[in-house]
């Protein structure tokens, strides 16, 4: 393919490229709809709660630890090839996750769908990189990061039409036709691109970055499950990623050949912009998965109507991604970057300031979603972009691993912790009534709001005043999780003002891009 054909092409390729990445990130959203039902012995599998939450952790698991992997693997043998081969597995794992007759099948198949998700992911970004100009790069990638808070949203609401028609396995069947006209669009529209000159492979960086991704994201993982922070299975996990991602960092500095050149943290542009989108999903993504208990539990809403309530957030990046490019161009990267990360700050703290609870009107919950949505908007495409042109467009694929990582473990993190925050002040404000419970009934009602509602509908009279109750100290934890969750954004929209280069420093940046893709 000519870059003249290339050029002229270059909308159409983003357009495959954003539709097959729907897929990957609308099946997490989808399947957290999908959860109650897989649960149910007649309907479903009859999972446990340990089995739903190890087909989530399953897929968490391979996908954080493979990125980064498959970010080098593609910029090696080629971004197109790795990309179509991910697909390929994550379709076939999702039909084997459609139609899996246990709960231990279904985990199985979900960590293969990890594995063609973390394939997939990265590749997406770094053919962007390699396609466009930096000119119009910004923009690319803000429709691009619209169309990852599109899938977001529309993940449940998508889910619960497939579950009101037919059988909980549609949720995952649906990944296979979209794949595959992905897929044949790919071949015919997409170029190949890779690293002329990749060097020699790196295997003990690679293979640290793997053991370091997946102990820290298994430790996370157990300390939102355990709910404490300080046990030997939590922190010993944690503390062996953190160590061996150190010696990662050690390792690819002293490398002549590194999978990843850490002294680019080196770069503002680089360093200041992985730290606001770390952030930034750290406050957003906890706040997410509670609101969504918020709303079915407490509220009583359906699966649907949970979800609908998300299309003010779709709505809002659907406006405001694609038009950020323009808004950094006459502003500047840091300072859109900050007044987004203020916004959603702003949306997060109007949890406890509104005294969000089991009376507020949900235009108001709707509100909030879209200031949120908005603030999202004008921070990840500055800051993907900010990443981005930070490397030369042969590391493309190391410099988009990186991007989704750092998302992917705030993530996992975001829900882990402050999912703790809510479990813990949950129980505390319950506990009178958890102690006239009998001790079976006590744990199942202390665990979860949902435990503590079939614990109510199970006694009848005998538990007056328990539903309330559990409401109550739900919505309690829930504000003061988001008030936590609004610092945290407020910390990173201070880090962007700090260290994230100014409208100048960017302009220079910019023009030496330019200068470089000239001669290349």
């Amino acid at each position: 393919m000519t870059p003249e054909t290339i050029h002229r092409r270059r909308w159409y390729i983003l357009g495959v490229l954003t539709f097959s990445l729907l897929v990957v990130v609308l099946d997490n959203t989808i399947l957290n709809v999908a959860l109650k039902t897989i649960a149910d012995p007649e309907v479903g599998l009859g999972a446990t709660q340990s089995q739903l939450e190890w087909a989530i952790n399953s897929y968490t698991l391979v996908f954080a630890g493979l990125l980064f992997t498959f970010g080098v693997i593609g910029d090696r043998l080629g971004r197109k090839r790795v990309m179509v081969a991910g697909m390929v597995m994550f379709a076939v794992a999702s039909l084997l996750s459609a139609y899996s007759r246990s709960p231990d099948q279904l985990i199985w198949a979900r960590a293969l769908m990890g594995l063609g998700g973390a394939a997939i992911m990265p590749q997406t970004l770094s053919i962007i990189t390699n396609v466009f100009e930096p000119h119009e790069r910004a923009r690319a990638i803000g429709i691009w990061s619209g169309a990852v808070g599109l899938a977001i949203a529309i993940g449940p609401v998508t889910g619960g039409l497939l579950l009101e028609h037919f059988w909980w396995g549609s949720v995952f069947l649906v990944n296979v036709p979209v794949i595959a006209l992905g897929a044949v669009l790919m071949a015919f529209l997409v170029p190949e691109s890779r690293n002329p000159e990749p060097g020699r492979v790196d295997p003990a960086g690679v293979l640290m970055s793997i053991v370091g991704l997946v102990a820290l994201s298994y430790g996370i993982i157990q300390g939102g499950e355990r709910g404490s922070w300080l046990e030997p299975g939590v922190l010993g996990p944690i503390a062996a990623g953190v160590a061996v991602l150190a010696l990662f960092a050690r390792h690819e500095a002293r490398s002549d050949n590194p999978a990843f050149d850490v002294r680019l943290f080196r770069d503002p542009r680089l360093s200041a912009a992985v730290a606001a989108i770390a952030l930034c999903f750290f406050a957003a993504a906890g706040v997410f998965f509670f609101s969504g208990f918020y709303l079915q539990s407490v509220r009583g809403l359906s699966a649907l109507e949970s979800g609908a309530m998300l299309l003010p957030f779709a709505a809002a990046q659907l406006m405001f991604s694609p038009r950020s490019a323009a808004l950094v161009r006459r502003f500047g990267a840091r300072a859109v970057c900050t007044v987004g990360l203020l916004l959603v700050a702003a949306a997060l703290a109007a949890y406890p300031v509104l005294g969000i609870g089991t009376e507020t009107p949900l235009w108001v919950m709707g509100a909030v979603f879209f200031v949120q949505g908005a603030g999202m908007a004008n921070v990840m495409p500055p800051a993907t972009e900010s990443v981005m042109s930070a490397l030369p467009r042969e590391k493309a694929g190391a410099g988009s691993a990186l991007n989704n990582t750092a998302r992917q473990v705030a993530v996992a993190m975001g829900v882990a912790v402050l999912g703790s925050v809510v479990a813990s002040i949950y129980r505390d404000e319950l506990s009178a009534q958890l102690e006239a419970l009998p001790p079976g009934l006590r744990t199942a009602a202390g665990e979860s709001i949902e435990g503590a509602h079939a614990v109510a509908e199970r006694l009848g009279a005998a538990a007056h005043g328990l539903t309330g109750a559990a409401d109550t100290a739900f919505v309690n934890a829930m504000q003061t999780a988001a008030g936590a969750a609004a610092v945290v954004a407020l910390i990173g929209a201070l880090v962007v003002l700090k260290w994230m280069p100014g409208r100048t420093a960017s302009a220079a940046a910019a023009q030496a891009d330019e200068r470089e893709s000239a001669r290349v």
